[in-house]
């Protein structure tokens, strides 16, 4: 869950254990509530890497032409840089017309680059938000389930996706949403999220049942998002912190971002339960920081 447009975490859910196979690793610090947690793994070593180096400012455009051109070690840093600089929206590149499309080119041409190449792009193609991307990503993520093929490019390809919010993705992120792959399935889930379209909720609604527990847990923040009361009885047990205390492998930092997430989107479900476990949390929990998240989301609820 992440805040609007941010990508995944390691594919053991940034707020859940990891369970099937594939577990993926995605991109910067995502603030996505339990979006795969590879990318946390991943962004301590990549910011770690970039402390050591000394980098001067450039813009978007001068990242991309390295990303293009540069040696072989510098265009993933370089990939990297400027999903940074998309994040940040403020280049004047972005505004140009040609430099979502010059981007869009690069994306598909990397396809035998380092694989690190491809993934930071498609989290660039998400931060710029251009549909012109949705093409090139889903042909992405149906390459991904070819033979040889990256499956964390995929990974990212479809988180890219669900920050997009273009509705010609959609048929394809409900299908994900059933994948076997748990991984695959805990990203769709997040990326549908931003789809307020009904055949969006209605698989948001079927991974509630999901045997995943940090899938289940997307699914229920995405809902909550949307005041969809279907998120009452899994969000009110994500809100249980003697629930997660339970869950293998959360460290006490990923248990209350967990709390924290699910405390931010509560006030929209109007559940006994959550209303409940909210005021348990303000009156009782270990952390000042969920404590008063948690008054201020009961005070929410009151106006």
């Amino acid at each position: 869950m992440p805040p609007e447009g941010q990508p995944p975490a390691e594919e053991q859910g940034a707020g859940g254990p990891g369970s099937e196979p594939r577990q993926s690793t995605p991109f910067l610090v995502l603030q996505f509530f339990v979006f795969p947690m590879a990318i946390v793994a991943v962004c301590v070593t990549v910011f770690v890497v970039f402390g050591l180096v000394a980098g001067e400012s450039r813009g978007a455009k001068e990242y991309l032409g390295e990303v293009r051109s540069g040696g072989a070690s510098r265009r993933w840093q370089a990939a990297f840089e400027l999903s940074k600089v998309l994040q940040a929206g403020k280049d004047p590149a972005l505004k140009d017309p040609q430099f979502g499309e010059a981007l869009c080119e690069l994306f598909r041409e990397s396809k035998k680059d380092d694989p690190r190449v491809r993934r930071y792009l498609a989290l660039a193609m998400g931060r710029l938000r251009d549909p012109r991307a949705t093409a090139p990503l889903m042909e992405a993520v149906n390459e991904g389930q070819g033979e040889g093929a990256d499956a964390e490019t995929q990974i990212y390809a479809v988180w890219a996706l669900g920050s997009i919010g273009d509705p010609a993705a959609l048929p394809l992120l409900v299908e994900l949403a059933r994948s076997a792959d748990a991984g695959l399935r805990k990203t769709a889930v997040h990326a549908l999220g931003s789809f307020p379209k009904e055949e969006a909720r209605e698989a948001l609604r079927a991974a509630l049942d999901d045997a995943v527990e940090d899938v289940r847990w997307n699914a229920a923040i995405a809902l909550a998002r949307q005041g969809d009361a279907a998120a009452g009885p899994v969000l009110a047990r994500v809100l249980d912190r003697s629930y997660l205390e339970k869950v293998e492998g959360l460290a006490p930092e990923q248990r209350e971002d967990v709390l924290l997430q699910a405390v931010a989107v509560a006030p929209a479900v109007r559940d006994a339960a959550v209303q409940e476990a909210l005021v348990r949390l303000r009156d009782g929990d270990s952390s000042l920081k969920v404590r008063e998240a948690a008054r201020k989301a009961i005070e929410h609820r009151g106006r």
